[in-house]
């Protein structure tokens, strides 16, 4: 080995990092048994920062821009290494780089439904998922927190963690917006801000910070989301119950067809719609009858009580053969077709 390569072996004049992979959060510099000359350039590029480490002892940090490392420009090491001013010797230290640059498209999501009080229902099982960016802010604290020695840390290495934290402060972040879940979908926004802030503190005491947080998606279970059709179709129709049970009715017409045996086509498709609206008619008549006669109990409704006396015997007839014709088709169940049934006859006393 010639002269010129063992200097080379030995000493370094310039340090620096190149980023060549995505993802990087920390990088220590490969000294092997090179010792840093005096004079050397440290080069920190922009969203770079550079930490010197001593002994394991964290010492000077540098920014952006060109070094020329000196007594001057190291003062924290010089102390530690007790050197003289002339600072003539080469010195051995740990170098670490740390991407400041945001690290985008980091993804957070419920991999089960999580449980929270709610407003409207009083409690809810909720499903959510977004999309959010994390930067270093603060290299000192994530090198002795998370980091420490490593050769390379990246942004996979965290990524579990980060996720954990997200969704251990969702439901705090529901409760802080105080946005009831209905209209959490339209206020989606804001719902991401109520998380990015309780979800802060705890990124910092890593070193980090949380950025452009979104929430792209908020819903509930299958069975849940179902029951909350209903509530919202019942809540369309209002207090028409004649309207809402037709409705239902045509909701249904596939399986009344179905069950029926008319097959499928126009003819199918009438009868199945014959059947359904037959259905919702007898129901909200019955359901009416029974307000009915609540109201003329009370004497709240004497016009409506009077109505409900005068139904002729043949009416209620009538209704009974129509609900057993659905039974017979399976629309209705026995339970279902006795309870009218005993409730229409009593119409007759």
């Amino acid at each position: 080995m010639g002269l010129v390569d063992f200097i080379k072996k030995q000493f370094i004049d310039v340090i620096e990092w190149t980023e060549s992979t995505d993802g990087v959060l920390a990088w220590r510099y490969p000294f092997e048994d090179r010792e840093i000359q005096n004079g050397a350039t440290l080069v920190v590029r922009e969203s770079q920062v550079a930490l010197f480490v001593n002994e394991g002892k964290v010492a000077d940090l540098f920014g952006p821009g060109t070094h020329k490392l000196t007594t001057q420009t190291l003062p924290l090491l010089t102390n530690l290494k007790n050197w003289d001013k002339l600072f003539d010797s080469p010195f051995k230290s740990d170098v670490y780089f740390f991407s400041t640059r945001q690290q985008l498209d980091l993804r957070w999501g419920t991999s089960q439904p999580i449980t929270l009080r709610d407003k409207d229902f009083g409690a809810v099982r909720l499903r959510a998922f977004g999309n959010y960016a994390v930067r270093m802010a603060d290299p000192r604290k994530f090198h002795t927190e998370v980091s420490g020695t490593r050769e390379v840390y990246n942004v996979a290495d965290l990524d579990g963690q980060l996720r954990g934290l997200l969704l251990q402060h969702l439901s705090d972040a529901v409760a802080q917006s105080g946005i009831p879940f209905l209209d959490l979908a339209g206020n989606q926004i804001a719902f991401a801000k109520a998380l990015s802030e309780a979800v802060a503190p705890s990124f910092e005491a890593l070193g980090l910070k949380v950025e452009g947080l979104t929430v792209q998606n908020v819903s509930l279970p299958e069975e849940l989301q179902k029951i909350l059709d209903q509530k919202i179709g019942m809540g369309m129709v209002g207090q028409n119950m004649g309207q809402f049970m037709q409705y239902q009715a045509a909701q249904a017409l596939p399986t009344i067809a179905a069950a029926s045996g008319q097959g499928s086509g126009v003819v199918g498709d009438a009868a199945g719609l014959g059947a359904g609206l037959a259905l919702g008619q007898v129901m909200a008549q019955s359901i009416q009858q029974g307000l009915q006669g609540a109201q003329a109990a009370t004497g709240a409704a004497p016009a409506a009580a009077s109505a409900t006396v005068g139904i002729q015997p043949d009416e209620i007839m009538a209704t009974i053969e129509k609900l057993a014709d659905l039974k017979a088709k399976g629309i209705l169940t026995e339970d279902e077709f006795s309870a009218k049934k005993a409730e229409l006859l009593k119409k007759l006393v």
